[in-house]
Order: structure tokens, then sequence, then C-alpha cells
């Protein structure tokens, strides 16, 4: 939601002649049948107009500053100077109530190294009842002076007295303390689950790294996520990302409960974004059953379920062809087996359910695809694209499998900043040969795929600005850029506008009233101080969204 300091800020000097300031929630349609939005407006990629005009949720006009001239100045917002209006933007990936989490239990984002992540812990830890479990999300080792994940031995040096458990930024690898391994009954004999690994040192002893499924070893020791706290994760994640300048989050791995919860959000006028929701595998029968679909004024869908085949490059679970680089012996994890995705896959095109699926490593994205194959091969041009099927991820793909998506009709669902983060690192972990089909944003786009762009929040920050950034420069955010970084893969301006707006509503088949402004489109809008794609990535700020005719 719009920080109301700021919204009373930018609206103050945006509309000196309205006698009234917006909060969120409200617009000039509350008190105006009609109202109009004037300034350096973008409406589709390529395309820009001087106003639109807005009429209850709807667009009903799109033009030039004429536009506005029949309306009192009480209805007209316009822009300050040098700010930018775009179409509402859709995070393509992201996870609702991971980001709420986030931002309420201790957030490791931007620790520096092992002995901060040490001092962080032990500061936390001194706040905790005695013998509640420390938890904490959000670090990531690449760039760390150690050179290497934190260990049950790290945490043990400052906390022991209590469980301690940190996720990796990417969800996909956690760190325990000895107390934790202990608790959870972790042992030399503990075998690793399928599509899991406890990882050893050379005696055979759990170092405290849990890799994909072995995560849930130390479910037990966790903090219980009752309805409340789910309830409060998803508001207060939905405001995160509606203050960033997103107005739709395609939700991911979502459990059934939490989509009755947005809902009751939405009813209540508590969601300030639209949630396009894609639940966990175990679902696929109850969304069957209830049937896919949004609310009347599609603010929360229900889309489809997402499977995973491998896991993440950074914590070597990807599924590779070959030994990774770094690590000969070891080519990730296969979390989900032939005969088991091609019976759910076909299950859910029988019943009309959305399918995608986590694929990172070349060899996870090659099977999904010949798995989606076997469900779709046999249909004609139009049958085998219409599912609008999808590869999250799609970050690691052999250059001949790239136009194996648009043939089918494959979304690549895919988020800039993991490039921009995972190139530090990636050239030691793959080699040379496999970074030609590594982010290749710019060869889908080439050939033809619907390339959505999105954020992974909270494995990344979730900021539209850093998205952008990372799809038009290919660049760090301090404007380096690494050798083997394939400059050429970045997007042009059009390209990006449309992987957050028009490709991503394509996505979630609402192309035909969102990812546009034009007549007919919910009124969806994000606007910002400057224009994203000509300043550095933070000269620029989100001033506010609106969605559905409202400030949000």
């Amino acid at each position: 939601m719009v920080d109301q300091a700021m919204t009373y800020s930018l609206l103050s000097v945006a509309m000196a002649a309205m006698s009234s300031v917006l909060s969120a929630g409200s617009a000039p349609g509350d008190t105006c049948e009609s109202w109009a939005m004037t300034g350096d407006i973008r409406t589709a990629p390529g395309e820009a107009a001087e106003a639109v005009l807005i009429s209850g949720e709807r667009v009903t006009a799109v033009g030039d500053a004429s536009l506005a001239d029949a309306l009192p100045a009480e209805c007209v917002v316009a822009l300050p100077e040098g700010a930018v209006a775009l179409p509402g933007l859709h995070d393509g990936h992201a996870h609702l109530l991971g980001v709420g989490l986030r931002e309420m239990t201790l957030n490791l984002e931007g620790t520096t190294s092992i002995a901060e992540l040490q001092t962080r812990i032990k500061s936390a830890a001194a706040e905790l009842d005695k013998c509640e479990t420390l938890y904490g999300r959000g670090w990531i080792e690449t760039g760390w002076p150690e050179g290497r994940m934190p260990t049950a031995a790290d945490l043990d040096k400052v906390v022991k007295d209590r469980p301690v458990i940190l996720v990796r930024a990417d969800g996909h690898a956690m760190v325990v303390n000895t107390m934790a391994l202990k608790r959870a009954g972790i042992t030399k004999d503990t075998a690793d689950p399928e599509g899991g690994r406890v990882e050893r040192d050379e005696k055979g002893k759990a170092t405290g790294l849990l890799i994909d499924m072995a995560m849930p070893l130390v479910d037990d020791l966790l903090p219980k996520l009752d309805e409340d706290r789910r309830r409060e994760g998803l508001k207060v994640g939905a405001e995160k990302m509606a203050s960033l300048g997103w107005t739709g989050v395609h939700n991911m791995s979502v459990n059934p409960e939490d989509v009755v919860i947005l809902k009751e959000m939405s009813a209540a006028g508590e969601l300030p974004v639209r949630v396009f929701n894609y639940l966990v595998p175990g679902a696929l029968d109850q969304v069957i059953e209830q049937g896919t679909g949004c609310t009347d004024d599609d603010m929360v869908c229900t889309n489809g379920i997402k499977f995973y085949v491998d896991g993440a490059l950074g914590s070597r679970g990807a599924l590779l062809f070959h030994d990774y680089a770094d690590q000969p012996g070891k080519r990730g994890l296969q979390l989900m087996q032939k005969e088991d995705a091609v019976e759910a896959f076909q299950k859910a095109y029988e019943n009309k359910v959305q399918v995608t699926t986590h694929a990172i490593g070349d060899k996870g994205n090659f099977l999904v695809l010949d798995w989606y194959k076997r469900v779709l091969g046999e249909l004609d041009a139009t049958e085998r694209k219409a599912p609008r099927w999808r590869i999250e991820h799609a970050q690691i793909v052999r250059p001949n499998d790239i136009p194996r998506f648009a043939f089918y009709g494959i979304t690549p669902s895919m988020q800039p900043s993991h490039a921009i983060g995972d190139l530090f690192f990636a050239p030691a972990r793959l080699g040379e040969q496999r970074l030609l089909g590594a982010y290749a944003w710019g060869r889908f786009f080439e050939n033809g795929a619907n390339v959505v762009g999105g954020s992974d929040a909270p494995v990344e920050k979730g900021d539209p600005r850093i998205e952008i950034f990372a799809a038009t420069k290919r660049k760090a955010l301090d404007g380096t850029q690494g050798e083997n970084w394939h400059p050429e893969e970045a997007v042009t301006e059009e390209q990006a506008i449309a992987m957050f707006t028009t490709n991503a509503a394509y996505a979630v088949f609402k192309e035909d009233r969102l990812g546009r402004l034009a007549e007919g489109f919910y009124a969806d809008i994000s606007v910002f101080s400057g224009d994203p794609f000509e300043t550095d990535w933070n000269a620029t700020n989100a001033l506010m969204t609106v969605v559905g005719g409202k400030v949000r």
C-alpha cells in the first residue's frame, strides 16, 4: 500500500488545484463521475499518451491532454514534472506470504559475511523468550569473504542454547545449529530424503546445511503458521509489494487456505494488489473440484498448480546434464519423476487447470519441456498453445531447447535480478558452455516466446526498479558488468515493459483487460518519480499505484 506520507506529499504537489488530498483506497472517482490522469503516460510497450480518462474501475479514453479540459480541477490528477506512469506492473513470480514473513521475522538480506551473520543472530536471540527457536531468512553467501556457506559450527559460536534455523535467500537451502540438528533427530545415520540432501563433512557428520527436501526435517521446530499469522503475513506482503509499485502479483506455491484469506481481505478492502494464485501440487484435486477462476473484480484468482523439478543453482540443487564445474560428482536434485509428472500434467490439462513448473538447470528444463510435450505434442498449433503453460525461472537452458518454448506456447517466467546476482558465481559453477543459455531473455524474445518478468521475492528484494534495471542493463546495481555476463541478452525498453505488463497479463489469461491502458481495460497504473528506463535504478521512487481506479 502506498505510504501515506509519501502519497500526501505527492498529491499535494501534483494536484495543487485539488480541494482535497487523495488517500489510499480513494480516487477522484469517489466524488467525480469521471477523472483524468495527465502527464507522461506510457500506455503499452512502445505507446504513450498525455492523458487517461477513468470512470469507476475502467479506462474510458486515452489521448492528448485535452481529454481533461472539460473536467473540474478536482477531477484531474496532474503528475509531477518528470514523473512517469506505466500500465500497472505485475510481478510475474513472487511469494506473497513469504514477503510478509520476511518483514515480520529476522531479515538477513544484505548480510555481508559469516561474522556479520553471527552478530545479527546473537543480537536477535537476546530478544527472544528462553528456548524459543530463532528463525531468519535472506542470507546469501556469494561475495562473502569466507567464500563458503555458514555451518552449524558457525552458529554454535554465538547461539547454542536454542534451535537456530536460517533459510538461504533462494528458499532451497537452510543452515541450522547443533541444537536444531539434535532436536530434529538428524544424525550421522540420517538418510538423505528423496529430492533433498543433508550436507556432511568428511567423517559423515551433518554440517548443518539442509538442501531442498531435507529442509522439512526441522519443520517441527519452526514457529507455527496459524491462520492469524498467515493473514498478517499476507497483509504485510501485499502492502509491501504495492509500496514498491506493483499492481499485480503472480503468487507462487500457495496453500488453499491462503486463497480464502486473500478473498476475505479483498472483500474487506484490505488487498492493494491483484493476486493470481498458483497452488501447491497437493492441491490439484481440490482445484479441479472447486474450479479455477477469479472474483468478480479480478482481484483474486486461482489460476493453476505449480510443480518443482529441481532445486536452485546457488545451493547446487539445479538439475544439470553434466557435473557442476566447481563440484565434480554433483549434478543437482531431481524432485519429480516422469511417470508422476506426466500423470499430473495430463490430469490438469483435461480439467483446464494451468500448469507451471519450477525448472532451473538445463536438464531440469529439458525434462519439463519433454513432459509437457507428452501432453501437448499431438495437438495442433492452436490447441497446444491454448493452455498457456509456464516454466518458472528457465534459468539455464540448452540453446537448442529455447525454440521449444514458443513452439508449445510455454511462457518462460524469468527474474532479471537473479542474473545480476548469480552471474558473480555462475561462470565458476557452470563453465563457459552452459552460460550460452543462461538467463537468456533476449534469445527467448528472438524466438517468439511470451517472456514474463518477476522478482521471486522474498528470494530477491521484489523491487520493480531493480528488475527493470537488470533486464535492460544486465549489470550489477553498482553499474559493473562481469566477464561472461553476455550483455547481448539484455532486452529493450519495450520488451522490458512487456515482461511486466502485456506478457504478464497474457500469461494469466487477462490480456483483454490488463497489461495496457486502453479503453475498457482496468485502470491499473504504476507511477514513478522519474523514468525508470533512463535513470539509475535508485534515482527514482514508486510514488503511487492505482488499481481498479483507486489509489492503493
